[in-house]
């Protein structure tokens, strides 16, 4: 069966549409409103920057969704713009340095004698937030990393379990810095 990409037609044009973006070194999915200035350059396999729960991110259009469609779900936000090669830049700059940064992380975890296992790091667009994904669960030894993290002066960072299915979703722990939003 072949998918085709809805094309907004003249009498949507003005209409609310979202797109299905998909985010993050260990992926994510979540909807978010298509401006009407920027739906003629928004289809799938477009990055754009999108404001996520982390920060400011790239994400890849998996699905242009129709205003029919788009009534039906609360989206995440708004397509900021679709990435320029500033913003493509920027973001090659921060996986590498996120890539030098890993081995840094592996042994600051063993330092400070935390049982966690680390399997990945990026960074964010915005403020560089380092966001460290993990083979826990959310837990005191999240937050005890977030919180050492902070204490040692390293910005802010955000502490992601994940599994064999993806993210972990839950609640309290893992995040601290200027800002803090944790619930310890």
């Amino acid at each position: 069966m072949i998918s085709t990409v809805p094309v907004p037609t003249q009498s949507e044009d003005t209409a609310i549409w979202q797109a299905l973006v998909r985010y993050g070194t260990v992926p994510q999915v979540a909807r978010y409103l298509v401006p009407s200035s920027a739906q003629a350059d928004v289809s799938r396999g477009t990055a754009v920057v999108v404001e996520t729960e982390r920060g400011v991110e790239i994400g890849e259009v998996l699905e242009l969704l129709s205003p029919a469609m788009a009534a039906q779900h609360e989206p995440a936000g708004e397509v900021q713009r679709v990435a320029n090669q500033e913003d493509l830049g920027l973001q090659r700059r921060r996986q590498q340095q996120a890539a030098k940064d890993f081995g840094v992380w592996l042994n600051r975890i063993e330092e400070w004698k935390l049982e966690l296992e680390v399997v990945d790091c990026e960074q964010t667009l915005d403020d560089g937030k380092t966001i460290l994904y993990v083979l826990n669960d959310r837990d005191a030894e999240t937050t005890r990393l977030a919180l050492l993290a902070a204490a040692a002066g390293l910005g802010i960072i955000s502490v992601q379990p994940v599994s064999a299915e993806g993210i972990v979703d839950g609640s309290g722990g893992g995040e601290c810095g200027s800002g803090c939003g944790c619930s310890h």
